[in-house]
């Protein structure tokens, strides 16, 4: 069971491939792959941002929402307002992290569940994209309600973060990464990493100490936030439109990703590794399914198995 525990996701990951690349001919190609790394880079994004929340003890479900909001502002700078690649990026990550002041508000300030607090923000922001938007995507030459085109579009070098290479490596995967290792250099080897985790693991004891845990709670859900945010960007960049609940499918891929990261290596605690992990094993998954033509909605039903399977194991290990 320990060993289940500690090395059951590296094992899973490497079945899920062997089994795809023995039964899909297209599966194991460099083409395939480099679509899994896209789609993962963007799961990742969003799946640290939940990390941090769940480091803290805390729980944030309006990162879909979040990651929304960040295509819509991204694309609206673009093609509503003709604005360049800095206010493109600048605008959605501002609007994560007042998401993530919203949500810190809400929960600590006003001592909401973060559950309840976290899960009215979702629908609050879901309202404010689709009443801008008036539930319409944007995109380039859309026509206006005023009457002609937009009079903007994506530009290339915003179009470069989700479809560009570099070195024969897509542009976002190498920003998946960069994150990933500096996240966890952070949480690892850093004093104010530990005390993320000091605060998630007794919150009284760690304010008895004398750490802020209140200010680092609030730092954790701006980083979700953030996190969201830079998820949305990429994933604008890398589809050319602005799309309403963009992603609302992300957040339940988030969850599944930073969970499974639990078991990894025997951590037993949210950790940055185990999350990118978890993506993988998640990107990969969806992907052998969706060559095989299993429907979206059967997707659904194995990931929530997986999940279910990944929290059972941690509980049992821990019991």
């Amino acid at each position: 069971m320990k060993f289940l525990y500690k090395y059951g996701t590296i094992i899973a990951i490497v079945v899920v491939i062997s089994f795809f690349s023995i039964t899909l001919d297209s599966f194991f190609t460099y083409a395939n792959f480099s679509d899994i790394l896209r789609s993962i880079s963007i799961v990742t994004l969003v799946a640290i941002g939940i990390t941090f929340s769940l480091i803290v003890d805390g729980f944030d479900l309006s990162v879909g929402s979040t990651v929304s909001l960040a295509t819509i502002a991204s694309a609206s700078a673009l093609v509503l307002h003709r604005q360049e690649l800095f206010v493109a990026l600048i605008v959605p990550l501002l609007l994560g992290v007042i998401v993530g002041l919203l949500n810190a508000f809400l929960i600590i300030r006003l001592r909401l569940p973060d559950l309840l607090a976290t899960l009215a923000v979702m629908y609050i922001i879901n309202g404010v994209q689709l009443t801008y938007t008036k539930g319409f995507s944007i995109y380039n030459d859309m026509p206006l309600p005023e009457g002609g085109t937009a009079p903007g579009k994506f530009i290339p070098s915003f179009l470069f973060i989700g479809q560009g290479e570099l070195f024969g490596i897509p542009f976002s995967v190498l920003l998946m990464l960069f994150v990933v290792v500096c996240a966890h250099l952070f949480l690892t080897y850093t004093k104010f990493g530990r005390l993320f985790y000091m605060t998630g693991e007794n919150r009284e004891a760690a304010r008895l100490t004398g750490i802020p845990v209140n200010r680092y709670r609030t730092v954790a859900y701006i980083i979700s936030g953030l996190f969201a945010a830079l998820g949305g960007i990429v994933l604008a960049s890398r589809i050319g439109t602005g799309q309403v609940s963009a992603g609302a499918s992300l957040l339940m891929d988030g969850v599944a990703a930073a969970f499974i990261g639990f078991s990894v290596f025997g951590a037993g605690k949210p950790n940055v590794i185990g999350t990118l992990l978890g993506s993988i094993l998640i990107g990969v998954l969806l992907n052998g399914l969706t060559m095989m033509n299993v429907p979206y909605y059967a997707q659904d039903i194995i990931k929530g198995t997986i999940l279910i399977f990944a929290l059972a194991l941690s509980h049992i290990v821990k019991k």
